[in-house]
């Protein structure tokens, strides 16, 4: 496998109070074409801060990003929003959506927005519903954020970050805001994704959801201090969940 994404020598340093925060240390990673991997390690060790920085969404204080070759570090903000509109899907915690738009209608708005598609308002309409239907949300494409459930709406973020046929989907703690079922039914949705050949970075601080990626990342203090690949061999569910939760415990989680 190839690698899509390459961080070198990634660095954040935070100013507060004349103070340094340096929050991300030296990290290196690479992640390969078709991989899903989760980023795990305690409150405030910087995995939210390792995500948006390696996703262009906030700029690292020194070290380079390279997404298919490019350095995200390099390019200006125009072309970076729009390397991330076009080639790139974003999953938060908080599910954001425009409040006067139907869920179909922010599920379609990305790839209204873009310019990479020539596909017609009908067409991207058309594959918006396409999506609800593969996700299972059909029935609530004409109805607002506020009348449908937390993992309806999951879903539908889904959905929406899929627009733009992304070569890679980020995902900020996806899970974490749902209950233990809706959990299980995202993650099932984005096991399939990435099946289907979508390369997947997440953030999460549950080892049953880590569980299902094919590598795990621990970071603490802003180092990466430990990579667990065992997961790849194992398809017993409780097997690979037990055995994750085995060597984070060795790393003092």
């Amino acid at each position: 496998m190839a690698a899509l994404l390459c961080a070198k020598d990634l660095c954040k340093t935070y100013v507060i109070d004349k103070r340094q925060n340096n929050v991300l240390k030296n990290v290196n990673l690479e992640v390969n074409e078709g991989e899903m991997v989760a980023i795990m390690g305690p409150s405030g060790s910087g995995k939210s801060t390792l995500l948006y920085a390696i996703s262009g969404m906030d700029r690292a204080t020194s070290g380079q990003v390279l997404f298919e070759g490019q350095d995200l570090t390099k390019l200006g903000e125009k072309d970076l929003a729009k390397l991330r509109l076009d080639e790139m899907g974003f999953i938060f915690q908080q599910m954001y959506m425009m409040k006067n738009l139907t869920i179909l209608d922010n599920i379609v708005l990305p790839a209204v927005e873009s310019r990479k598609s020539k596909e017609s308002r009908e067409e991207k309409q058309a594959r918006g519903e396409q999506l609800m239907r593969k996700l299972g949300i059909i029935e609530i494409a004409d109805n607002d954020m506020n009348e449908v459930s937390g993992g309806q709406l999951q879903r539908a973020c889904i959905c929406r970050s899929m627009m733009n046929r992304p070569r890679l989907l980020f995902a900020d703690e996806p899970t974490g805001a749902l209950n233990r079922t809706s959990s299980n039914e995202v993650m099932d949705e984005l096991v399939k994704l990435n099946g289907e050949g979508t390369t997947i970075v997440m953030v999460t601080h549950d080892a049953k959801v880590a569980a299902k990626c094919g590598r795990v990342l621990f970071i603490v203090d802003g180092n990466i201090k430990g990579e667990y690949t065992n997961l790849k061999n194992i398809t017993d569910e409780k097997e690979r969940e037990r055995g994750l939760n085995n060597w984070l415990l060795d790393l003092g989680w």
